[in-house]
């Protein structure tokens, strides 16, 4: 065969290299110093391959009667890219560490620069300790660039490492680290000397398979951490709302309909902190009411007399002490706890207001319909302060998990949303496409034009994410903010079906 058959056989065998132990093979008990692991070379197993009856066939279902030569996939052209990298393009590294952390302690893995056999260690997990461990490796290797791997994107161990300019992070996926120890230990087997054994080893074979991370600049990550934080309130929020919900519905459904528009607002937990029940309301007078009504803003004199009117109409559900004491008490500290998250939540917008009005990006996300106070800054944090990160609008949509994942299987296709994915990213572009459905007139047609197809409409704002999300990265990488003019100029002058949509 041609050379140009051997580089593309070695290409697709090497995307499917198996490894195997020097000595022994690798059991359900796997040992520190079994993490040698060997590997056939690619000539060898091209080699292997052709004395085979069997052939790699572009179709699954079909055996090959020769090796196919034709175009390559994308997949299959990223292997030959790999099997055909140049290492001394890649970085020279005086040592590479694979580190299994846990809170009490982190085991490590360390092989220096020209060793055959890593070294093993232990040390404790508090900032002492770890900050004795930086310093050692920074005098042992003369401050020569060191690589680390773990399992972690965020977290203490991880911002503890990424403020040294000599150590290189490399964050693995827990389920990629996981399924790269089942290879080997089938059994489910799991040490964590072993762990950070085989995330060196995953490190030292897959270097080039993998992106160092690089965390975001201050500002955009100061974005992000207000952000997470704020949305974890309102979900606390939410579920202290329910819970309030579910309890007056037992002894005093009266207030949820006095306070139907907002049980999260400051008076209506002023009003049940006050009058916990309908008997104590009932004894207050109609002039402390009203006062209590003016005091928070409410200046509508129909409406007063309203609640007034049903108030003296008022009567118990239920005055069973077993029932109505242990509910005055839930009900009294969950609106303690609305109250002051609430609180907390405007103080988070105030102080991502602030920060995020010097943002470099803040006119850009600013600028898409619908944005708002809220989700302009969450924008800006998903998509981060590295313009390298995303090499196209794809990865973040697989990222997000805004694209569908495709599951082939002999003659069965299955088509589905991605379950493990960040979840504040893929809630930050569903609600943002949800939110823009008024204020976008392409999106709002779009969105109408999918749901009288008979789509679902998780499935639809999905879609339509799908479609901001390449806009706000032409935006975002070009530096320039949107125009919805313009895009609606584009979609006309495209002849595209949804400009039919925005001309009627």
């Amino acid at each position: 065969n041609s050379p140009q058959t051997d580089k593309i056989n070695q290409a697709r065998v090497a995307s499917l290299r198996t490894f195997y132990a020097d000595n022994r093979c690798l059991s359900g008990d796997i040992r520190a110093d079994a993490m040698r692991l060997g590997s056939k070379t690619n000539t060898q197993e091209v080699a292997a391959m052709k004395r085979s009856a069997i052939s790699i066939s572009r179709n699954p279902s079909r055996r090959a009667k020769r090796p196919y030569i034709g175009i390559l996939s994308e997949q299959e052209q990223r292997a030959m890219n790999t099997v055909q990298h140049d290492e001394a393009t890649q970085p020279a590294f005086a040592a590479l560490v694979g580190l299994d952390w846990s809170d009490e302690k982190h085991d490590i893995c360390l092989l220096a620069e020209g060793a055959s056999k890593p070294e093993t260690s232990v040390i404790a997990g508090t900032p002492e300790a770890i900050q004795d461990w930086i310093q050692l490796l920074q005098k042992r290797f003369g401050n020569r660039p060191v690589a680390i791997c773990l399992e972690q994107s965020r977290g203490p161990l991880i911002y503890a490492l990424m403020n040294y300019a000599f150590i290189t992070l490399y964050a693995i996926n827990p389920v990629q680290s996981a399924k790269y120890r089942e290879t080997f230990a089938p059994s489910g087997a799991k040490d964590d000397p072993v762990d950070a054994g085989l995330l060196l080893d995953l490190l030292r074979r897959h270097r080039a398979q993998l992106t160092p991370w690089k965390p975001d600049d201050v500002q955009t990550r100061t974005i992000r951490g207000l952000s997470e934080e704020r949305r974890h309130a309102v979900d606390m929020r939410t579920k202290c709302i329910q819970k309030l919900t579910a309890r007056l519905k037992m002894y005093f459904p009266q207030a949820l309909d006095w306070f139907a528009d907002d049980l999260a607002s400051p008076m209506a937990c002023d009003f049940l902190l006050h009058w916990s029940t309908v008997a104590e309301v009932k004894k207050a007078k109609s002039a402390t009411l009203r006062a209590f009504f003016h005091a928070h803003n409410c200046r509508s004199e129909a409406l007063i007399a309203q609640r007034l009117d049903a108030i003296a109409k008022a009567v118990p559900l239920t005055e069973d002490p077993g029932i109505v004491t242990p509910a005055i008490l839930t009900v009294q500290t969950l609106a303690r706890v609305i109250r002051d998250l609430s609180s907390a939540v405007t103080k988070f917008d105030q102080q991502l207001a602030g920060v995020f009005a010097s943002h470099p990006d803040a006119p850009i996300f600013n600028s898409f319909p619908g944005a708002g106070n809220v989700m302009a800054p969450r924008l800006s944090a998903a998509f981060g302060s590295d313009r390298q990160r995303w090499p196209d609008a794809g990865a973040l949509q697989s990222f997000s998990g805004i694209a569908p994942v495709t599951e082939r299987s002999g003659k069965s296709t299955w088509i589905h949303r991605r379950w493990k994915c960040p979840k504040f990213y893929l809630q930050t572009f569903f609600e943002y496409a949800q939110y823009s459905i008024p204020y976008s007139v392409w999106a709002g047609a779009f969105y109408r034009q999918e749901i009288a197809k008979g789509k679902r409409r998780n499935a639809v704002i999905r879609a339509l994410a799908f479609k901001w999300m390449r806009i706000q990265m032409a935006c975002w990488q070009q530096r320039v903010p949107y125009d919805e003019s313009r895009y609606l100029q584009s979609l006309i002058q495209r002849g595209a079906p949804l400009a039919k949509l925005i001309q009627t």
